[in-house]
């Protein structure tokens, strides 16, 4: 039996909530661009994840919700748009005939992350996975074309996906507004602090930048 919109996000919540206690901040060279699933996304704004709770705290939780309106849209599309099936069909066979595919089956709090970090000015990278990535995709043949009225009634079906994972992803959030208060709890013991640190020793460092032994109120003689 099919689980409700309600069960399963209360679920992705809860392995969310396991997963919390081991995150920790990230070390490496933040990056320019914002991560397109999480900026701005309603979800984590009925989660109460605002602009100062860390991405990767962020991205966990919004991928999993994700992936609840992907399956409950994949269940729809496959009952009720067969157009739409049949071209998701032939990508995903596409797909599988890719000799790499780097962006698969990771854990939930990297799925959608970026390949590869930003480059650094005048210090090109000789390879990048993504680029690696995109040689494989374009070893596969193209789907073969489309005419005029079958464009017209895919994107009819395209449209209906879309409205039907709107419609999911409402009911998405307003569920989460009921498990506000444990999130917001489980990021306040275990997040905040880790970021307190951060803040506490990136002061300690700035009084004292040459030698944080020493005593900033005197001086060499």
């Amino acid at each position: 039996m099919e689980r409700s919109i309600e069960t399963q996000v209360s679920q992705a919540v809860d392995v969310w909530l396991r997963w919390l206690p081991r995150w920790e901040p990230s070390t490496h060279r933040g990056r320019v661009a914002p991560c397109r699933r999480c900026f701005g996304s309603p979800v984590l704004s009925a989660a109460g994840l605002g602009a100062d709770v860390p991405h990767g705290v962020q991205h966990g939780l919004s991928t999993r919700m994700k992936t609840i309106v992907d399956h409950a849209v994949a269940e729809y599309t496959s009952r009720n748009l067969p157009m739409l099936q049949a071209e998701l069909d032939q990508q995903a066979e596409r797909n599988r005939a890719r000799s790499y595919r780097p962006g698969e089956g990771l854990e939930p709090e990297f799925e959608g992350m970026p390949m590869d970090p930003d480059p650094l000015p005048g210090q090109p990278f000789l390879f990048t996975i993504s680029g690696l990535a995109e040689e494989a995709a374009a070893d596969v043949p193209a789907l073969p074309p489309l005419s005029d009225e079958a464009k017209a009634a895919l994107r009819q079906e395209v449209k209906l996906a879309d409205d039907y994972a709107n419609m999911v992803g409402r009911e998405v959030c307003t569920v989460l507004l009921h498990h506000r208060l444990r999130i917001q709890a489980a990021v306040g013991q275990y997040v905040e602090p880790q970021i307190a640190a951060m803040l506490e020793e990136l002061t300690r460092s700035l009084d004292a930048p040459f030698d944080p032994r020493a005593d900033p109120g005197i001086s060499e003689p």
